[in-house]
């Protein structure tokens, strides 16, 4: 009898703990969130709470959708303006980790578990992906390269910190705004020119570029929509000649001044003989405006309005 006691009250004990290891399971399971993001699959366990975010468009992300109190460092601020006056106050309480590009060692003892960054900054060239997830830190990178994953992004870091319906409400207006923007655009495109830079040829956004769907959206064309096998290419001052823009549009950043490019514009020997040079067909905007994000409709107005004033 005792024998038989004792047995039954072994079986009831681990029941009893499998049922606890159930629970637990369960539990864990539940926080877990899996995020397809372009070509990764990554999981997440709980919402992060100390993030890295890579470029002022991914900052100004955490800004709008309320979660600037979870960065702990932001990186990329040479290539700012300075923030939307909407985000300024909770930008400017956001600790810098690298002024540009983040350094691996700054990355690595910061205690951040999740980076959201610009594409650029990690592989070959940049911070080590394996490496970071094997010190405990997720990464979402911003890649887009359409208007709609833009908005995919905006709704996978909502879902990634529980913050939905305000990711959700924020694509809803941005997509209000473009279309009013469309439904004022002229019937004939115009033909754009992005001057980004001009030391040794034109440095250009190419038609893969997701700048040329800024463009698009605000009525434009990228004058070199047809190239597509890098995102920025360069190209000679007789090849933008030969297309003749209806309008440049100059990326205004911090070297060289955005007055020091429109001057190289009008003194170069063939861009000075473009109807949109003598005509100051010039649109500037700062370089982060070009960068996928929180920015978009903003971005599109602000092409609209310029392109509609120079033709």
């Amino acid at each position: 009898m005792k024998k038989f006691l004792l047995a039954s009250m072994l079986l009831m004990t681990l029941a009893g703990c499998s049922d606890s290891n159930a629970d637990q399971t369960n539990t864990s399971n539940e926080n877990q969130q899996t995020v397809t993001n372009y070509d990764r699959t990554i999981t997440i366990s709980g919402v992060p709470e100390n993030v890295i975010t890579m470029g002022p468009n991914t900052t100004e992300l955490f800004c709008e959708l309320g979660l600037s109190d979870k960065v702990v460092g932001s990186t990329l601020n040479n290539h700012s303006r300075g923030p939307l006056p909407e985000y300024k106050e909770d930008y400017e309480k956001i600790p810098e980790l690298n002024h540009g590009s983040a350094t691996r060692e700054a990355v690595l003892s910061s205690g951040a578990d999740f980076i959201y960054g610009i594409d650029w900054e990690f592989g070959s060239e940049g911070l080590d992906l394996q490496e970071l997830e094997e010190n405990g830190i997720t990464v979402y990178q911003n890649s887009a390269k359409t208007i709609d994953e833009v908005y995919q992004e905006i709704a996978d870091i909502g879902k990634i910190f529980q913050v939905e319906d305000q990711a959700e409400s924020f694509v809803q207006e941005q997509q209000d705004r473009l279309q009013a923007v469309e439904d004022n655009a002229a019937a004939e495109p115009v033909k754009v020119l992005v001057y980004d830079s001009g030391d040794s040829g034109i440095f250009t956004a190419s038609g893969s570029n997701f700048e040329s769907r800024l463009i698009e959206a605000a009525g434009g064309v990228n004058l070199f929509e047809d190239q597509t096998d890098k995102d920025w290419i360069t190209v000679s001052s007789e090849e933008v000649l030969a297309r003749q823009p209806d309008v440049i549009l100059v990326h205004d950043y911090d070297q060289p001044e955005l007055e020091e490019k429109i001057a190289a514009i009008k003194a170069d020997p063939a861009l000075s003989q473009m109807e949109a040079v003598k005509n100051d067909r010039i649109v500037s905007m700062s370089l982060e405006n070009a960068l996928p994000g929180p920015r978009l409709a903003e971005t599109v107005e602000l092409l609209a309005e310029g392109f509609q004033r120079n033709e």
